[in-house]
């Protein structure tokens, strides 16, 4: 399908049962931002104290919620056991090695509260409590979401790092934010190999003065690792404290208290914290958790992410446990111990609810439809996607193999600084336009404009920004007021701008195109690579495409296609040309690349992210730099070898 095609063309009508039972109501949409945002927190959130203003507005800083108290665990816990639903299950935990594993179990609300009380208790004796920060290094193990849960309880907030990151990364985000305490895990299991987790931390923290006096270890693998009079182990830490809920209850906070810093990239300098709050934020992931994916009672809900990045936070931490659902967590990775895990997990469990990336995807496309064929996923009501745009191919795959042909697909935007989702279709009462975010949720203001600040019109790619604040936005940089200002507020007075291109259709749907600088500029047309990859996995033999620039004497920039096939198929000479024609007729003959290069994957990361850094390097022929935190770092050498020649 052509991006034409997806944009003007094929559209999918609101199933007319779904719009009966939606938690969406087509109103909401009209209400006036502050009275949506103040009837859902009067009805999503349990307050200790009452707040006295729904928004204080001050450009670029707002304040949700004033003079309201809360605590975050008791929401997602606590409230749960005392309203009755302390034996439903939390967490159906998946290990690495699938759902098979004698390591599987289910963690219910009133065992998730005793956990999390015990581990708040055994951090109180180390000296943490309200405002003393710590840091989280684990990957998707039930304790992760504990230390969370606990730290929040505590009012202490938490920095939670990427599982797959260096120890430098660790020590370098736990200094910044002054963290007393490290919460880690001895090793990590991922795709049945155990692989240094505790002597990653270590390594950083001793490369340097640290903040951090103590290291609490859980011991996953139970491998003999170094131990030192820093070090603790979990379970010893926790082995003589009380796990009753009244031996430590949720610290009172404010509804602008510190939850949490999450640190992401910037284009140069140190990563930056990204401050978010109790009330506003845990209020937008709830409510926009809600209606996005029409939660019910009995959803069985899974979020494929890491809680190492926001998606984790906001979609399998904060958001799900708020709305006290039952939810999967795997630790695993796709793929292992074989193709069918996923669909052996959905089956099993009878996931209603599926929120995972277009990379994901894309990797069960290339897998081949005849894995997830093989499993009943009938259970299956609601599709969500999340991380970049998703192209019309991988859409309309996704809708017919694992939703039965029939599930809606929730085509997400959003983004660490935002907090929670803020552009989606709405299960129900919006008709689907595949690859298209399409509307804003209820309650947010974006806009599209051309550099100079007018709005575009239908059909033409500008930046996507936000003209009125909303719960969950970032509350500034960490220790940075400059920095937020420039990065977020100076290209436009008046507005945030997200860094993303998007444009509207003629319905008025907004289309998102990734980031701004993800161009190409071939003969003085910037060129974007979200279309140019679309139009390229719109071939039958194509699982994934990447697009990079190269310099070229005549043309500015010439195009470089990196592509992986699907199953067996092969590069040849006869598909390099097919794949060039077929960028020609969908956008035109400036887009067809000077080059495709084929391999049996794309350069990504453990969280899979495609690192386009290397594709660009690859392509002008210069050294590759780090390739450490590749998931395969062959990939890279046979594409050099191809363009080598």
């Amino acid at each position: 399908m052509s991006e034409q095609t997806a944009t003007e063309g094929k559209t999918y009508a609101p199933d007319p049962e779904l719009s009966k039972t939606a938690n969406v109501r087509p109103e909401m949409k009209e209400q006036d931002l502050r009275e949506f945002w103040d009837e859902q927190a009067k009805a999503r959130l349990d307050w200790f104290e009452d707040y006295d203003e729904v928004l204080d507005w001050q450009l670029p800083y707002a304040k949700w919620f004033v003079g309201g108290k809360l605590n975050a665990c008791y929401n997602c816990v606590d409230r749960h056991v005392e309203g009755g639903k302390g034996d439903k299950v939390a967490l159906h935990v998946v290990p690495d090695d699938g759902p098979d594993s004698s390591e599987a179990r289910d963690i219910t609300y009133s065992e998730l509260q005793r956990e999390v009380v015990k581990l708040a208790n055994g951090l109180k004796e180390l000296g943490v409590g309200k405002g003393v920060p710590v840091g989280i290094y684990m990957q998707m193990i039930p304790e992760a979401v504990v230390a969370m849960l606990a730290c929040a309880r505590l009012g202490a907030p938490h920095t939670v790092v990427f599982g797959g990151f260096s120890g430098k990364a660790v020590a370098e985000r736990c200094n910044d934010l002054e963290c007393k305490v490290l919460i880690t895990q001895d090793e990590a299991m991922r795709g049945g190999k155990a692989g240094a987790q505790k002597t990653n931390a270590d390594e950083g923290l001793d490369a340097g003065p640290t903040t951090v006096e103590k290291v609490v270890v859980v011991k996953r693998s139970g491998a003999d690792i170094p131990m030192s009079d820093r070090d603790v182990y979990l379970h010893d830490l926790v082995a003589n404290v009380s796990d009753d809920p009244e031996s430590c209850p949720c610290e009172p906070m404010d509804s602008e208290d510190l939850l949490f810093l999450l640190y992401t990239s910037g284009s140069t300098g140190k990563p930056k914290g990204v401050v978010h709050t109790t009330a506003g934020y845990l209020l937008g992931v709830a409510t926009t958790h809600n209606l996005v994916f029409d939660v019910k009672d009995d959803s069985v809900y899974w979020c494929a992410a890491d809680v190492g990045w926001i998606t984790g936070h906001s979609y399998i931490t904060y958001g799900p446990l708020a709305n006290g659902v039952t939810q999967v967590l795997f630790e695993g990775v796709p793929g292992y111990p074989d193709q069918e895990v996923w669909w052996r997990i959905i089956e099993k469990y009878g996931v209603s609810i599926l929120y995972t990336s277009p990379t994901a995807i894309r990797a069960h496309m290339k897998a081949g439809e005849k894995h997830a064929e093989a499993h009943d996923l009938s259970s299956i009501k609601i599709l969500g996607s999340v991380g970049e745009p998703i192209n019309p191919e991988a859409w309309e795959w996704y809708r017919e193999h694992i939703g039965g042909g029939k599930a809606p697909i929730m085509d997400t935007w959003w983004q660490t600084e935002t907090g929670h989702i803020l552009i989606t279709p709405l299960p129900g009462i919006t008709t689907l336009k595949p690859g298209m975010a399409q509307q804003p949720f209820p309650g947010v203001r974006p806009e599209i404009r051309d550099d100079e600040g007018n709005q575009v019109p239908a059909e033409t790619t500008g930046n996507l920004v936000l003209t009125e604040p909303w719960p969950g936005m970032m509350r500034g940089l960490y220790n940075d007021d400059q920095r937020f200002r420039e990065n977020y507020w100076s290209k436009y007075s008046d507005a945030y701008f997200a860094g993303d291109g998007a444009k509207y259709d003629a319905d008025g749907d907004i289309m998102l195109m990734g980031r701004i600088d993800d161009v190409v500029n071939v003969s003085g047309h910037r060129l974007s690579t979200f279309e140019i990859e679309s139009a390229l996995v719109e071939h039958a033999d194509v699982a994934e495409a990447a697009v990079a620039a190269k310099k070229d004497p005549d043309t500015g920039q010439a195009i470089v296609a990196f592509v992986s096939l699907i199953a067996d198929k092969q590069g040849t000479e006869e598909l390099e040309q097919a794949l060039r024609e077929q960028v020609a007729q969908s956008i035109g003959k400036l887009a067809r690349p000077a080059s495709v290069i084929f391999a049996h994957d794309l350069p990504k990361t453990r969280s899979g992210k495609i690192m386009r850094r290397l594709l660009k390097n690859i392509a002008e022929g210069e050294e590759l730099g780090d390739t450490s935190t590749l998931v395969d770092a062959s990939v890279v050498e046979e594409m050099q070898k191809q363009v080598n020649g």
